[in-house]
């Protein structure tokens, strides 16, 4: 299922976005979709490191691998990581 991710602007602060970018809209997405290829392979290094130490088949193709890295545990959200850590605090 797509997710859309949507922000607004004010016109004073869209304008300024324009003074360093002239197209925002395009800056932004791609700034996602680097972000997103960034920790695509940082799940793919991860999960095949586990799984070769751990003598696990390694899925076909990338969305099998990154269902089944958060089915094992292996890689956790943001939110859960920021949640165990503070459970940890006093």
């Amino acid at each position: 299922m797509a997710k859309t991710i949507s922000i607004e602007l004010s016109d004073t602060d869209y304008k300024v976005f324009e003074y360093v970018n002239d197209t925002p809209e395009a800056w932004s997405e791609n700034a996602i979709t680097n972000r997103i290829r960034i920790a695509r392979e940082e799940i793919i290094a991860t999960y095949t490191k586990k799984a070769l130490d751990e003598g696990v088949s390694i899925p076909s193709n990338t969305a099998s691998i990154i269902d089944d890295a958060y089915a094992r545990g292996w890689i956790k959200t943001a939110k859960q990581r920021v949640a165990e850590e503070n459970a940890k605090l006093p």
